[in-house]
């Protein structure tokens, strides 16, 4: 994937809106087969941890963590989004403070959307994986990320060799009128 797609990816991502237009966002894009394999392990260790520990099927644990080392190896462009609240707003209370949280974080995914839209319509496949929810600081080591970011999803990005297609659930399942 070219320097210039992967440039007009992530600049259709950034003019996304953002709470105060503090743009909250920032993004680890990786390309190195050494990194991805790092990260991959990694996370493996940590969700056959995770998983072993709430009883799950080991040959489930197994064939959960060979789906997702393929889905991180084998992209060709990993784009890990950040948040990180450096310039968001400081209040005095705990309720705004974490409505400002929520805010850095809906701008994030906004962001997000905007760059999977536009990895869509140049016609990219690719996968929403919110894996670094889970382990924020094992991301962070692995990808040597500033201290003041905070992982938020493992967006993958390639040529698709197949098609798919995902249900959708119909609106009426999904939207009340008033």
């Amino acid at each position: 994937m070219s320097d210039d797609v992967l440039d007009k990816l992530l600049t259709a991502a950034i003019w996304a809106p953002s709470a105060h237009n503090r743009q909250p966002w920032r993004f680890c894009v990786v390309r190195s087969a050494t990194v991805k394999q790092r990260l991959s392990e990694r996370m493996a260790a940590a969700w056959r941890t995770d998983l072993s520990q709430d009883g799950a099927d080991p040959a489930y644990i197994e064939r959960r963590i060979a789906i997702s080392h393929a889905r991180l190896t084998g992209a060709p462009v990993l784009i890990v989004p950040c948040v990180t609240m450096e310039e968001m707003d400081v209040y005095p209370d705990v309720a705004r403070n974490h409505a400002e949280r929520t805010m850095a974080m809906q701008s994030v995914a906004l962001a997000c959307q905007n760059l999977l839209l536009a990895a869509h319509a140049a016609g990219l496949g690719s996968c929403w994986m919110c894996a670094p929810l889970f382990t924020p600081a094992l991301v962070c080591d692995a990808l040597d990320l500033p201290e003041t970011w905070e992982p938020q999803a493992i967006l993958t990005l390639g040529y698709p060799a197949e098609e798919k297609q995902k249900e959708r659930a119909p609106l009426s399942q999904r939207v009340v009128w008033r």
